[in-house]
C-alpha cells in the first residue's frame, strides 16, 4: 500500500511539475491579425485583411510549443480598392464561390509539429482549416520580444475554393487565379 501511494504522489508531483513549466498565453486581438495576397495569373493582385476570434500560443520553458488559433472569416476586407470596387469583391470572396463565409464564418489553424531554430525561429507544420476542409501546411515563425510573424502559402485548391482556379477549369486564360495564396500571419501577446 505505501508503495502504491509513493508511486502515486510521484505520479502526481511529476504532472504538476509539467504543467507548472507550461504556459498558454492568448493573443491580443487588437494588435493580431492576418494580411492576405491573391494574385491572377497575369500580373494582377488584391490584397487585404483577416481578424482572429480567438488564438492562443502555448510555451515551456520560453519555448513555443503550441499554438490554436480561429479566423473569423467575416471580417475579409480589401485594402487596395475603395468605394463600390472593394465592396464587390469581399462580396465575391465571401460568396460560395470563394470561401463561403455564410456556410464557413470561420477558418482555424492547430500547429500540430514544432520546431525551435537558431534566433528565435521555428519550422512549423500546422493544419489549416478553411471550408470544413482541413490540410497540413509547413511554415516558419520568426519571434522577437513579444510578437510572432509566419508567412504561409496556401493552395486553395486543396480547400476546394474552385473560382477561376486552373486546377477545375480549362480555358480561363488570363482570368486565371492562381491557387496559391500569401498570408503574414502577425501574432501579438
Amino acid at each position: 500500500m505505501k508503495t502504491t501511494m509513493k508511486n502515486a504522489m510521484l505520479i502526481f508531483i511529476t504532472i504538476a511539475a509539467s504543467t507548472l513549466t507550461a504556459q498558454t498565453q492568448s493573443i491580443d486581438l487588437a494588435e493580431s491579425y492576418i494580411k492576405w495576397v491573391g494574385t491572377k495569373i497575369v500580373p494582377d493582385s488584391h490584397e487585404g485583411t483577416l481578424n482572429f476570434s480567438s488564438g492562443s500560443l502555448t510555451f515551456e520553458n520560453n519555448v513555443l510549443t503550441a499554438g490554436e488559433f480561429v479566423v473569423d472569416m467575416t471580417s475579409m476586407a480589401c485594402t487596395d480598392l475603395e468605394g463600390s470596387s472593394k465592396k464587390k469583391l469581399e462580396k465575391h470572396l465571401k460568396s460560395d464561390d470563394f470561401f463561403g463565409v455564410a456556410s464557413y464564418p470561420e477558418a482555424t489553424l492547430t500547429i500540430k509539429e514544432i520546431n525551435a531554430q537558431d534566433n528565435g525561429n521555428y519550422s512549423v507544420v500546422g493544419d489549416f482549416t478553411i471550408k470544413g476542409i482541413t490540410q497540413s501546411v509547413p511554415f516558419t515563425i520568426k519571434s522577437t520580444a513579444d510578437t510572432f510573424v509566419a508567412d504561409v502559402t496556401i493552395d486553395r485548391s486543396k480547400h476546394n475554393v474552385r473560382y477561376g482556379s486552373g486546377s477545375f477549369f480549362d480555358n480561363l486564360g488570363n482570368k486565371a487565379i492562381s491557387d496559391d495564396f500569401k498570408l503574414t500571419v502577425t501574432l501579438k501577446l
